[in-house]
């Protein structure tokens, strides 16, 4: 199974970085206040980074060391990997589930 470490940008312009191994679920539960404590008070505006190919191990390291990057290095390795969450983006749309506008 694949994990994935992801970057979230929230509505007070700050960042929340967590691990999953359904983006789009875990991003749902997070903005329907189901998800981290983190989201109490605040929304999760977009993804922002997306790193694949983790096994829970690796990504929970991974995830560690992200968290212990300033807010700026943190801004520079999102927009030096602006290409991959792009790429996610697109191809991850058709996989997901098409919202019920009734």
């Amino acid at each position: 199974m694949t994990w994935f470490v992801y970057i979230i940008l929230c509505n007070d312009d700050t960042f929340y970085t967590g691990i999953t191994n359904d983006v789009w679920r875990r991003f749902e539960q997070h903005a329907s206040g189901r998800g981290a404590k983190y989201f109490y008070g605040r929304q999760p505006r977009r993804l922002v980074y997306l790193e694949a190919g983790h096994d829970r191990s690796s990504a929970s390291q991974r995830e560690l060391r992200l968290k212990k990057l300033s807010r700026r290095e943190k801004v520079l390795l999102i927009e030096s990997d602006c290409n991959r969450i792009d790429d996610f983006l697109t191809e991850s749309a058709a996989l997901r589930p098409a919202e019920d506008h009734a």
